[in-house]
């Protein structure tokens, strides 16, 4: 979801659709005309689209206001989003609708410290932090018919690559090289924040750039046995980080994702929601924000390399577009020869249910375990019970997420916050079987993450002169902090072409020179590029 986090701690929660009271006041929605060709005058202010107010088109929105801070770049900046809100996939939703309890993460539900840009922005809009991991205890991996590995409360959220469980199921060398390969990994990924993050108008040739060739053209299960590791470990323990982050077993996802779902050091997710990072983004970019507007088609303006967005609520002309949404989804009409670029991109449906439950654990009868056993209160499954012949799990996850107060409860028992993650729709009658008395419930389905096989192929960037798209990264990595850094390469690209300078002036790559405005100790650790220059 985020790159994603630790193994075992990871859980992605996907959300609902909330009315959000804005900090910020929106434009009003008023009908216009389409506007002709003839109406395009060259001493108008410039203007740049940005469709979707998820992770990529808020982030762009900041990205090109940056640039303005700086350059005086003259610019008007227009936000497009079809739903209600802003956020996208990271959204949140109250138990009980009661507004005065904690609120749960729908989706997009924590990021880690190597994810700079969002723990930047949390920094640099003042917005509280909660440490994702003292959500969690102990933790299990379920095959369907059996618990592979049970860790009790406090080892993997310590030190799960070495803790003694792990050591005797899978041996001393297959954590530890896993451990190894994901580090370096880390570390060649946060080039992306220095000044020598190269601009990119092609993923294939960033994924070169980055030598992750043979990450992205191998599932992780080929690239992982390859390098001497163990199929058991793979199977099991890694595979319940890759199904509860992305829904995918390791012998189909590409090897790059697969070991950014063990990639973490520390977790974290804003307190009462991380879409409040997205609605600062827009807050600070100045943009005019369109909610509950959806463009309809976006078409070349004749002898021009100019834009115009058609929308339900009017036509606009536009020096430049940024496509910050999957394209299939949008139902956007572009020119024939643009839309036969971006190749359909089939995304993983995931059904999302939320309750709370006076269970304290799950029933050990539906595990097949004697009454009063401690079920843990974190279930990950394995695919592996199902390819030896056995029954596939019936859930990606279950994952207990603390407690409620309600002091309206007459008798006041303890109720407890509860995520499932799945393939299929979970009946109130799964429900009870699992947890007894359960209080209420909140079910979303939505495709969630993009099914992500190897491949050497990825959509263009940049689909025509001042027309770029955000979500040509997906399938290469997809989460909430990379859709920022997408974001800041598309606007960097863009701005270069349509303005002559880009967010950190004449070049945002190699040795820097100083601006006079926006400039930073480039050699300082907390350096983050695009935040500073």
């Amino acid at each position: 979801m985020t790159l994603p986090t630790k193994l075992l701690l990871l859980t992605l929660f996907i959300t609902s659709t909330v009315c959000l009271q804005l900090p910020f006041k929106l434009p009003f929605f008023k009908q216009k005309e389409a506007l002709t060709i003839g109406q395009l005058e060259p001493d108008v202010t410039p203007r740049i689209a940005i469709i979707g107010a998820g992770a990529g088109g808020s982030s762009a929105a900041f990205w090109i206001s940056k640039a303005k801070q700086r350059f005086g770049i003259d610019v008007e900046i227009d936000v497009y989003e079809r739903a209600s809100y802003i956020g996208g996939r990271s959204t949140t939703v109250y138990p009980y609708n009661d507004t005065t309890l904690a609120p749960m993460e729908l989706g997009a539900s924590i990021f880690v410290e190597a994810n700079k840009n969002l723990m930047r922005a949390a920094k640099e809009f003042d917005l509280n932090l909660t440490n994702f991991i003292d959500e969690f205890s102990d933790t299990g991996v379920w095959d369907g018919e059996k618990f592979n590995i049970l860790l009790e409360e406090g080892t993997y959220t310590k030190s799960w690559w070495t803790t003694l469980k792990v050591l005797w199921r899978y041996g001393y060398s297959a954590p530890v090289k896993t451990q190894a390969i994901v580090k370096d990994m880390v570390a060649e990924y946060l080039r992306l924040y220095t000044t020598e993050s190269p601009r990119w108008d092609d993923v294939a040739h960033l994924v070169k750039t980055m030598d992750w060739t043979d990450f992205v053209n191998s599932t992780t299960l080929e690239y992982l046995t390859a390098r001497g590791i163990s199929e058991k470990w793979t199977k099991e323990m890694v595979e319940s980080a890759t199904r509860v982050n992305y829904g995918q077993n390791v012998d189909g996802i590409h090897a790059l994702e697969g070991a950014c779902s063990l990639a973490a050091n520390g977790a974290f997710s804003v307190s009462n929601g991380n879409f409040h990072i997205f609605e600062s983004f827009l807050k600070y970019s100045g943009a005019n924000v369109y909610l509950n507007t959806e463009v309809k088609d976006i078409l070349r303006v004749p002898a021009s390399s100019r834009w115009i967005v058609h929308s339900s609520t009017g036509s606009k002309i536009y020096k430049g577009v940024v496509l910050a949404a999957p394209f299939h989804h949008t139902n956007i009409v572009l020119p024939s020869d643009l839309a036969e670029l971006v190749p359909p991109q089939p995304y993983v449906h995931l059904h999302v249910t939320l309750l709370t439950t006076r269970s304290e654990r799950p029933n050990p009868e539906y595990f097949g375990s004697p009454p009063k056993t401690e079920i843990p209160k974190v279930v990950l499954t394995t695919y592996e019970g199902a390819r030896a012949g056995g029954v596939e799990p019936e859930f990606n996850s279950i994952s207990y997420h603390g407690q409620i107060d309600r002091p309206e409860s007459e008798d006041q028992q303890p109720e407890y916050r509860v995520k499932i993650f799945s393939k299929e729709r979970i009946s109130d009658e799964w429900l009870k079987k699992m947890f007894g008395n359960v209080g209420w419930v909140y079910r979303k389905e939505w495709d969630a993450y993009p099914v992500l096989p190897p491949t050497t192929k990825f959509p263009p960037v940049k689909l025509d002169q001042g027309f770029y798209y955000v979500n040509a990264f997906e399938p290469f990595i997809s989460t909430m902090e990379t859709e920022t850094i997408a974001s800041r390469n598309v606007v960097d690209l863009l701005l270069h072409e349509e303005f002559g300078s880009g967010l950190c002036g004449s070049q945002i790559s190699g040795p820097e020179t100083d601006q006079g405005n926006g400039t930073h100790n480039t050699t300082s650790e907390d350096f983050v590029l695009g935040w500073d220059c």
